[in-house]
């Protein structure tokens, strides 16, 4: 049975897709048409084999520990290999500020690809979220997103590399329910002719030392599904929607929730939050660590 922390100690805004963390320094940097927003030069390289040699030794095992994290269904990376491998976009909820480290280390070997809130992207973690694969999503106008995305459909159809993208639209810590997604992911997938593969975050009870002494909410399970395709058969913008349904659903189903069980609609349409344990959030917030 899905444990649901039903905590209050963060600010959950009112709109479904808003960020609530404070992003300390602004290091400003330009997303406009000029950025590389995929780095392939040598000396970024450089950097990011090095970073991933001390995620491996390093950073993965410390994530599990803080995190208690378990994964499952990795074997579904050994049955659609060849589909993987020919580029693929991810989708999950998106509960805390570690779990795209989960992430990595689940699907190890493979390096993914993550598109990023811009303003996390040019504060105090940049570096190391660009060199985790962190590609900022511009809010500077139509040229911008044009070169965006001229950027990730190299990525998918040239490269053939993996892209995670968090369909919410922004982390809500410790949150069990699935909110709304956002059609952008499913239309790069579509635009891309690339599968979308449907992972889930979920959370278990934490023991009494997690719980008493490092006042952990809960510890988190990631589960691997398999590809979904488009129905070739729907007209283009109802194939859109249709596959986000899709993938909410299949993204409820690994973090143990039954679609219609969640307390919200697959698709974003300025959607609200749902108080359904309490209406107070962010009660003595300090900030998230």
């Amino acid at each position: 049975m899905m444990f649901d922390p039903k905590t209050n100690r963060f600010p959950y805004p009112e709109d479904t897709d808003r960020h609530y963390l404070v992003v300390k320094k602004d290091r400003g940097t330009v997303f406009d048409a000029n950025y590389a927003y995929v780095d392939r030069s040598k000396s970024f390289l450089r950097k990011q084999n090095l970073l991933r040699a001390l995620l491996r030794l390093i950073v993965f095992p410390i994530c599990t520990i803080r995190l208690g994290l378990r994964i499952e269904g990795r074997e579904n990376l050994k049955t659609y290999r060849d589909v993987i491998g020919n580029g693929v976009v991810s989708v999950s909820n998106h509960v805390h500020m570690w779990d795209y480290l989960a992430i990595n280390k689940a699907i190890r070997p493979i390096r993914p690809n993550v598109l990023s809130w811009a303003p996390d992207i040019n504060g105090e973690f940049g570096t190391l979220i660009r060199l985790t694969g962190g590609i900022p999503i511009p809010e500077t106008g139509i040229p911008a997103t044009k070169a965006y995305l001229r950027a990730v459909q190299k990525l998918l159809i040239e490269n053939h590399e993996w892209l995670q993208i968090y369909a919410e639209g922004s982390m809500w810590e410790f949150y069990a329910p699935v909110r709304p997604f956002k059609t952008g992911a499913i239309r790069i997938a579509i635009d891309c002719d690339r599968p979308v593969l449907p992972m889930g975050f979920s959370f278990r009870q934490p023991g009494w030392i997690r719980k008493t002494v490092f006042r952990q909410i809960a510890k988190l399970t990631l589960r691997i599904g398999e590809p979904i395709y488009p129905n070739a058969d729907l007209p283009i913008a109802e194939r859109r929607k249709e596959m986000t349904v899709r993938c909410h659903e299949a993204v409820c189903r690994l973090a143990g929730i039954e679609p219609g069980q969640n307390v919200y609609s697959p698709l974003f349409d300025q959607s609200k939050r749902v108080d359904y344990y309490t209406s107070e959030y962010g009660i003595g917030y300090k900030g998230s660590h």
